[in-house]
């Protein structure tokens, strides 16, 4: 099970639910985090201050104030109105994984809204519906909005998804899966739809094929190098030592492991052994420098951070339980 609390979620974790269907659950802790910060929303939504996307229109709209009994309405309408992309759809992974990554955002608690709507997010992922999503749409850095908008209808009962391989209405699928709709209260359709999950979730996952084609690229030169008859003394450590990059070493190494303890008529020195295959001796460095871009995507780039980054508009209801309790940027 993969506690999520918007701090700690990893490409490893992404992996295991969007590819491999592993469990996943808000912490404890994050929804008390979500319980003090929707409280202030509240508050608000009822006051007689405008609090932008919580009790008034958004963008042309922003100055327009939304009576208490249209709040529910303003959400249905925010998600609704931005539920129009185009193009095939995306995958049941890259979905998975955009879900699991808004429901993570979500579990930070900054962003006003209820538990009750992360858990849903959760609900969908463990009980396999999938919504479908449009491939186009995105508005690049300014927020995937409508392919989260149309995992967000599948939560209002609305839009299509795939559930046990059928392609259904979303009413349908959550009755089939034993799921409840939700009605949305007031900030969170924006809280559901405005975010980068769609490119971050795409582009984790195409950060894991890539690591898993690095060590594929070693497989088939080891492989290669032993139809050739080659030598593997190319792949000594001593050899890497000398220019120790570390996606250098850990090639030659992997290399090393595959070709260890070949057979005796291709050991050095065996006839027809040959000792200088160039096509192959260079692997370490030319892949080296792959593994060396993949490790400082996964450690230090943007993936690692945008998994545990809250990016949302109308942070306004938050904004006192940002004051009331220290906040760390992992």
């Amino acid at each position: 099970m993969v506690s999520l609390d918007g701090t700690r979620l990893s490409l490893h974790d992404t992996h295991l639910i969007a590819a491999l269907d592993a469990p996943v659950a808000i912490s404890p802790h994050a929804i008390e985090a979500m319980q003090r910060s929707r409280a202030v929303v509240e508050r608000l939504a009822a006051g007689d201050a405008p609090v932008y996307a919580v009790n008034t229109g958004v963008g042309l709209l922003a100055d327009v104030r939304v009576p208490a009994e249209q709040l529910e309405q303003l959400q249905r309408n925010v998600v609704r109105s931005h539920a129009v992309g185009v193009g095939d759809p995306l995958g049941r992974a890259e979905v998975r994984a955009m879900m699991l990554i808004r429901a993570n955002v979500l579990a930070k608690g900054f962003s006003g809204i209820r538990p009750l709507v992360a858990e849903r997010l959760c609900d969908l992922l463990n009980r396999g519906v999938t919504p479908v999503v449009p491939s186009q749409g995105s508005v690049g850095a300014s927020g995937d909005l409508a392919p989260l908008a149309h995992i967000a209808l599948v939560l209002i009962g609305e839009g299509e998804a795939e559930y046990q391989g059928n392609r259904l209405s979303g009413a349908e699928a959550l009755v089939r899966a034993g799921i409840e709709p939700i009605v949305l209260a007031s900030k969170e359709g924006i809280s559901l739809v405005n975010g980068t999950q769609a490119m971050l979730a795409v582009g984790c996952l195409e950060l894991l094929q890539a690591e898993t084609l690095a060590l594929a690229a070693d497989t088939v030169c080891a492989m290669s190098l032993d139809g050739l008859r080659g030598t593997p003394r190319a792949f000594d450590p001593r050899v890497h030592e000398v220019r120790p990059h570390p996606g250098q070493v850990a090639s030659a190494a992997n290399l090393a492991r595959l070709l260890d303890d070949p057979p005796a008529e291709r050991q050095h020195g065996a006839p027809g052994e040959r000792p200088l295959c160039a096509e192959r001796i260079d692997q370490p460095a030319d892949e080296g420098t792959d593994i060396d871009r993949i490790e400082i995507l996964k450690r230090r780039g943007p993936f690692r951070v945008g998994l545990r980054s809250r990016r949302d508009q109308a942070g306004h209801g938050a904004a006192e339980a940002l004051r009331r309790r220290p906040h760390r940027i992992v």
